[in-house]
């Protein structure tokens, strides 16, 4: 399969988004990847699974970072992709295809920028975080991701969305002691008991915390409910998973801390974590990307990669033309015209 770099970016939007890349078959897009970005003199291009690094060495005062995932979630009837008026549809349009085109487009057509820039392409976003490519490079490879600035090309509507919140999954247990239901008396019914847990998640009220002028609005919502051993048993123990999105402003233990404050009395297990990340604008190559693209800028209300960029100690918004609410959707589709907007925005950064 071979991707012309120097086609119409929607056009190049369709080429991508019509070759198959769910989580963890993305080989024959990177393999398409790799070769387009080889076939370019300007860039040294590295490979790592299915993680394609290509970087200008131009010597410029500033490197700045541009990457995105190149996997989707699972198909749902949805490929190949089609045009519908100002909408292409189609499996990963939105998150995060158009995005990847439009980094594509730069990579071929600004052979010489005004700061030098690294693209990075990578696999297994969409699954669990062991797996995902850009942590993978952070730990092993980190040089690769080094620079002043990173763009994750996330889809944002073409706003730019500075920072993201840290997502905390955490179970908490209610116990009691197992009998006979006939008998039921004689035990203590632990889902009984996680009534507790639902309380305190139905009194929690949502904080919207102010990071560096942008407002976060926080969340706390049990995700799943286990508990029970058979139809007469009275259950000993019930396990609610929790769900926690904090804003940049709580590092991972104080996050941790305030669940277990909330949740005392019961036994919390963290189960997943990532930090969140801060919205980095106040650095100098921040401030040029957003005044070079005179985009609004909002918070960022939920997690991204930008996170890893941040415990790399490279400040990092998210930016890409696709639409989030769109995301994961049967009828997933991204606005012709924003693939358009993105690549202008973009370019007159990179050459100014």
């Amino acid at each position: 399969m071979r991707l012309d770099l120097f086609s119409d970016v929607t056009d190049l939007t369709a080429a991508i988004v019509d070759i198959e890349s769910v989580s963890g078959a993305e080989g024959p897009l990177a393999d398409a990847v790799e070769a387009a970005l080889r076939a370019l003199p300007h860039l040294t291009v590295e490979r790592a699974g299915h993680n394609i690094v290509a970087r200008t060495g131009l010597g410029r005062p500033e490197r700045v970072v541009l990457a995105g995932h190149l996997d989707t979630v699972p198909l749902n009837g949805n490929l190949p992709s089609r045009v519908e008026g100002d909408r292409l549809y189609g499996c990963g349009t939105t998150d995060m295809k158009s995005g990847v085109a439009v980094a594509l487009k730069l990579a071929a057509t600004v052979p010489e920028p005004t700061r030098d820039i690294t693209y990075v392409f990578y696999e297994c976003e969409e699954i669990e975080a062991e797996r995902n490519g850009l942590r993978l490079l952070a730990a092993e490879r980190p040089e690769l991701l080094a620079g002043d600035f990173a763009v994750l090309m996330e889809p944002t509507g073409a706003l730019i969305e500075g920072g993201c919140q840290g997502t905390l999954r955490v179970e908490v247990t209610a116990t009691g002691e197992r009998a006979h239901s006939a008998r039921a008396w004689m035990g203590s019914n632990a889902i009984h008991s996680a009534g507790r847990i639902l309380d305190v998640l139905r009194a929690y009220e949502p904080t919207r915390p102010v990071v560096d002028g942008l407002e976060y609005h926080e969340g706390l919502n049990a995700v799943f409910v286990r508990g029970g051993v058979a139809g007469n048993v009275i259950p000993d123990e019930c396990v609610v998973t929790v769900n926690y999105r904090f804003a940049p402003d709580k590092s991972l233990d104080e996050a941790e801390a305030y669940l277990r404050g909330i949740f005392d009395g019961f036994a919390v297990k963290v189960t997943d974590a990532s930090p969140a990340a801060r919205p980095g604008l106040t650095h100098p190559a921040a401030d040029a990307f957003v005044r070079a693209s005179g985009a609004e800028v909002r918070a960022k209300l939920g997690w991204t990669d930008v996170a890893r960029f941040a415990e790399l100690g490279v400040p990092a918004v998210n930016y890409g033309p696709g639409e989030p609410t769109l995301a994961h959707t049967k009828d997933e589709y991204v606005e012709i015209p924003l693939i358009a907007d993105c690549e202008r925005r973009m370019r007159a950064w990179l050459t100014t």
